[in-house]
C-alpha cells in the first residue's frame, strides 16, 4: 500500500463586509473579500499567498511571495515569486515583482519594478523585520 503525503495549507479569510485595521501577519493563503487597512506581511514562507478578490480592498503595504489581485490595492506590493493582476485589479502604488502576469483591464497607478527573486526575498525580509519592530 502506498503512503501519500498529506499537504495542508491554512486559509484565512477576510470576508465581504468585514473590515480589519492593523498589521496582519499570516502563513498559508490569505483571501481578502472585505477590507484591510494596514500592512499585510507573510511570515518567511515560500508558499504564502495573498488573494485580493473582486470585492476586496487593501489600504497598505503587501509583502508576500505570491500575490493575486482582482480588487483594489492602495499601497506598494512586494512579491518575490509570482504576481497576478486580474481584469478588475486596480493598484495605486508601486509593484515590485519577479514574475508578473497582467490581464487586459487591470490598472496600475505607480511604477512596475522588476527585480530578481533573491533581491526581492532579501528586501521583503528587511521590510518584515521593520514591521515586527
Amino acid at each position: 500500500m502506498k503512503k501519500t503525503a498529506s499537504v495542508s495549507i491554512n486559509t484565512s479569510l477576510i470576508a465581504k463586509g468585514m473590515q480589519f485595521h492593523g498589521d496582519l501577519h499570516f502563513a498559508g493563503v490569505l483571501e481578502i473579500e472585505g477590507e484591510v487597512i494596514g500592512r499585510i506581511v507573510a511570515f518567511d514562507d515560500a508558499t504564502a499567498e495573498v488573494r485580493v478578490r473582486e470585492s476586496g480592498q487593501v489600504k497598505g503595504l503587501i509583502l508576500a511571495p505570491v500575490v493575486m489581485v482582482n480588487g483594489k490595492v492602495d499601497g506598494d506590493i512586494y512579491c518575490s515569486n509570482h504576481m497576478e493582476l486580474a481584469a478588475k485589479a486596480k493598484v495605486v502604488g508601486n509593484v515590485h515583482y519577479h514574475l508578473l502576469e497582467m490581464v487586459l483591464g487591470c490598472a496600475v497607478d505607480g511604477q512596475l519594478a522588476h527585480r530578481s527573486s533573491s533581491e526581492l526575498t532579501q528586501l521583503i525580509q528587511q521590510l518584515q523585520q521593520k514591521t515586527l519592530e
